[in-house]
């Protein structure tokens, strides 16, 4: 009898609701698993309709439609001859799970309901689905019509249970179960399972790949056995980028490591294993067997197949590899590219408009779609003709074969220095610069004519002319001729965006991109409806300090020595007038707080989940060698009220890529009011009611824990940002 066993797992590149899509990937990646001699193929978590299809899920076409697409699946030639486990909805005695459906052979052999629900960050599932919770307990599940006529069966088990074969025994557990305290592989391991699969939708952040893998690893290690993978690749409809990533592991090793960043739309991971490895590694962990003794069995689908052959002796096996980890550097120069890949394609738009303005925020936004370039031209030479097939209706050219990111990145990106008199001629430079080296098609353009005109009609209905404080305005004057500027980059961003290709004789139209970071977007560092107004934003959950690292990392990568002079020079919104021709603003001095501090309320505020008072007591042992508590007061209760005045600026927050666990993002990741007392009056008197701050004297210096950092305007901001809650920002 055998006992080597050659299994598959995969990433698609699945698509909210495009079932047609989603059926070819599926059959695809089958096809390839069978060729390359699998007898077991796992996909990815509700492959079938798509990850994403959030309250689509409440609707009776989606199920309707699954199963339109499993009686596919099922009468398929390609899916003879080898167990197949797909994700779909389905309802059950009125109620909605999450399920796989395993099946072989035009036999549905069990429908497998998700018992631990994701409902955190950007997960809902129990807003839609309803957890499985018996455990080790099956009921009859009667089959649709469409699926009856298929497969001669009335009912089907329904439930938690696991299949035996000939050779071995399989379980499985769905994405959240593998992160949960007591997850189902324990006790199916103990149980005799030798191989569980897990089918993921699970989505990038930034350094979060390791632990991942450390989960898996460690199961295997723990409890022996042969663990599979599978997760959901791309974008598929919204801010969330799935990074595959599948793998197969067994006793504690890694066997296949599939790409967490690739435009290929369908990867298939498969490995040759010898079930004996599994027995004799459980057989000497006597811990383990000892608890093995005392389980509770699980229902067992007995399945007429084996996943061995009978002569399988000169059978290589595969051997155990390292896995390779990407620096955050290399995660931020491909994970926004590839997202942005798939929103170019799949919108059916001919490129992108991105308003670069010489600093760091709109440079890194450049580098992504030249980065994004790179890996098409990439994908091109490596024979992927779904790729070159997009590139082509994107460009219109049907004979067109990209070779040379800067040639295609010319054709797909636009870029535009939307200069005005208080703009600086080095950051012109530095725009036209970078925008030369990555060969973008450019746009220098003067606002000035824009914003005396809008202005002209306000003096003539008001009869006022406002002035800049440099030229004895008020704050409130000062504030709003900044703003002015900063929307009508905004509606000239758009209208370059219509128009512009039309202009050059080009069909088609382009998405404006965004470049605002995650610290702009916590402290409400931007004004509403200005640049950072767009269709997508690939930075917006990207802090600061990463941005600046990873313009640093593609200085080498990509060749590009115009983004050293951006790195030195100082970030400024160049919104108010120049003082001898240079600039007079600066970010850090406008918010009256670092970047490098930004980032550290960010992650206090949304991932320690802490108020002002915890976040005060908190920082008083982070800063105590270099901030006093009267200080560390003073800067939290700074933070909170800039906070709070501009919250009701994530309510309009552009799309943007999520890669930060402390993103303000208000769609779905982080619910808050966006009205608020800003004045925190009992929270901000818990803090001064502390000894260590009512002792102390008001201390004049703010001296930033990361840097110098003035901040002699900041009494003046926060009372301009009272009277009117818009903060400042050009471009970056």
């Amino acid at each position: 009898m055998g006992r080597k066993v050659t299994v598959a797992t995969c990433a698609l590149n699945q698509w909210a609701l495009d079932f047609e899509g989603n059926l070819q990937r599926i059959l695809k990646s089958i096809e390839i698993a069978k060729n390359r001699g699998a007898r077991y193929r796992l996909g990815p978590e509700l492959e079938i309709c798509g990850y994403g299809c959030w309250d689509h899920y409440y609707e009776s076409d989606t199920l309707l439609h699954s199963f339109q697409v499993l009686a596919a699946l099922v009468e398929s030639p390609v899916t003879q001859d080898i167990i197949c486990d797909v994700g779909m909805p389905v309802m059950h005695r009125n109620v909605r799970y999450n399920c796989r459906v395993i099946f072989l052979n035009r036999k549905i052999l069990l429908i497998r309901p998700k018992m631990a629900l994701a409902n955190e960050g950007n997960y809902r599932e129990l807003r839609w689905f309803t957890p499985w919770s018996r455990s080790r307990h099956t009921e009859e599940y009667f089959l649709p019509r469409m699926i009856q006529d298929l497969t001669k069966q009335e009912t089907v088990p329904f439930g938690d249970a696991v299949l035996v074969t000939w050779d071995t025994c399989i379980g499985s557990e769905i994405c959240e179960e593998l992160w949960t305290p007591h997850s189902p592989h324990i006790d199916m391991g103990l149980d005799g399972v030798e191989i569980i699969t897990n089918a993921s939708g699970s989505h990038q952040v930034l350094r979060k790949a390791n632990t991942r893998v450390d989960l898996v690893t460690m199961v295997t290690s723990k409890n022996g056995g042969i663990y599979l993978l599978a997760n959901q690749k791309g974008c598929d409809g919204d801010r969330l980028y799935y990074d595959g990533c599948a793998m197969i592991a067994m006793n504690g090793s890694v066997f296949a490591q599939g790409s967490q960043f690739s435009l290929d739309d369908v990867e298939v991971l498969t490995a040759t294993l010898d079930l004996e490895d599994v027995r004799s590694y459980r057989a000497e962990i006597s811990s383990r067997n000892l608890a093995a003794s005392r389980a509770s069995p699980y229902p067992r689908v007995k399945v007429d197949f084996a996943l061995s052959c009978h002569e399988d002796l000169l059978a290589p096996i595969s051997e155990p590899i390292e896995w390779k980890y990407h620096s955050p550097e290399e995660e931020i120069s491909l994970g926004p590219a590839c997202w942005l890949w798939d929103f170019l394609r799949r919108s059916q738009q001919a490129g992108f408009l991105l308003p670069l303005s010489g600093g760091v925020d709109s440079a890194a936004t450049a580098c992504l779609i030249y980065s994004m370039c790179c890996q098409v031209c990439e994908a091109v030479r490596s024979g992927n003709e779904e790729v070159l097939a997009d590139v082509r209706t994107i460009v219109n050219q049907i004979s067109y074969t990209p070779q040379d990111p800067r040639d295609l990145c010319g054709r797909i990106l636009t870029t535009c220095y939307m200069a005005s008199k208080n703009s600086s001629q080095e950051t012109c430079t530095r725009a036209r610069e970078l925008a030369q080296q990555i060969g973008s098609h450019h746009i220098s353009l003067n606002i000035d004519p824009a914003v005396k005109a809008v202005m002209g009609i306000f003096s003539l209905v008001t009869g006022k002319s406002p002035l800049f404080a440099a030229h004895g305005g008020s704050s409130r004057e000062n504030l709003a001729l900044q703003n002015v500027q900063a929307r009508i980059r905004m509606v000239l961003a758009y209208l370059f965006a219509q128009l512009s290709l039309w202009s050059r004789g080009v069909h088609g139209g382009l998405l404006v991109l965004g470049s605002a970071n995650v610290d702009e977007s916590l402290l409400g560092y931007l004004t509403k409806y200005d640049c950072s107004s767009a269709d997508i934003n690939p930075i917006g959950g990207i802090s600061k300090t990463d941005l600046r690292a990873f313009v640093q990392f593609c200085i080498q990568r990509f060749q590009l020595p115009a983004l050293q002079s951006i790195l030195l020079a100082p970030a400024t919104a160049e919104l108010e007038p120049l003082a001898d021709g240079q600039v007079s603003q600066t970010d850090e001095e406008d918010m009256g707080m670092t970047y490098a501090e930004l980032s550290v309320y960010g992650k206090l505020r949304k991932v320690a989940k802490m108020g002002p008072y915890s976040m005060f007591c908190k920082l008083l042992g982070m800063w105590r060698h270099i901030c006093t508590p009267r200080q560390v007061a003073d800067k939290v209760k700074r933070f909170f009220s800039k906070y709070s005045m501009n919250r009701h600026k994530m309510t309009t927050l552009t799309p943007a890529y999520h890669a930060e666990n402390y993103s303000p993002e208000d769609n779905r990741f982080d619910l808050r009011p966006f009205l608020y007392n800003t004045s925190w009056p009992w929270q901000f008197r818990c803090i001064e009611n502390q000894p260590l701050v009512a002792t102390v004297a008001l201390s004049a210096s703010t001296r930033s824990p990361f840097q110098d950092s003035t901040d002699e305007s900041d009494h003046a901001v926060l009372q301009l940002e009272r009277a009117e809650p818009q903060s400042l920002d050009g471009v970056d």
